[in-house]
């Protein structure tokens, strides 16, 4: 960046999940069409189990940006086809852990194959190996970034602090 104002940050910002979200959209065109046994959100919450260990309803929820009761549906058709397992906390007798079985691991592994066999495809023939490092070391700060819990201070008009900067886009 050239700086390290507010406005800066908040370009890297916006750059950044534009990226983001066209790889994302991308990624989700690239795998099986209609044949597909996992919704966005069932495969979320398999994906949130494999990489979190177990996890309660309501943390799941919580990382899934819904209510627990949202949930539901979608947890009870996962305990029906085998892919998760609940079982009562050794902590706390009242809750529930959720677990990924290896159905659901396998499930997973279904479900994204056809994408990442496009994003590796993609980033073999667009990428230099310097850069594909670059990546590699970015997805790991992505992941960082994920985790983090900023306190967020929010302009009156969130759009001026990126109008204000000379030639900046307006906010999405």
């Amino acid at each position: 960046m050239d700086g390290d104002t507010e406005a800066d940050h908040l370009r890297l910002a916006e750059s950044l999940r534009w990226g983001v979200s066209r790889l994302a959209s991308r990624l989700r065109a690239e795998q099986p069409g209609a044949g597909r046994s996992l919704t966005r959100l069932a495969a979320s919450v398999l994906a949130n189990l494999r990489h979190s260990g177990a996890l309660t309803p309501s943390e799941l929820a919580a990382i899934e940006g819904l209510q627990t009761q949202s949930l539901t549906r979608v947890l009870n058709e996962l305990e029906e086809q085998g892919r998760i397992r609940r079982s009562r906390s050794e902590v706390d007798a009242r809750r529930q852990n959720l677990v990924i079985t290896e159905a659901g691991r396998e499930a997973l592994r279904e479900h994204v194959r056809d994408g990442n066999a496009w994003l590796a495809a993609a980033l073999r023939q667009t990428l230099s190996p310097a850069e594909r490092g670059v990546l590699q070391i970015a997805a790991g700060l992505l992941e960082q970034v994920a985790e983090a819990e900023p306190e967020v201070e929010t302009p009156a008009r969130p759009e001026q602090a990126l109008t204000d900067a000379k030639g900046a886009a307006p906010a999405l």
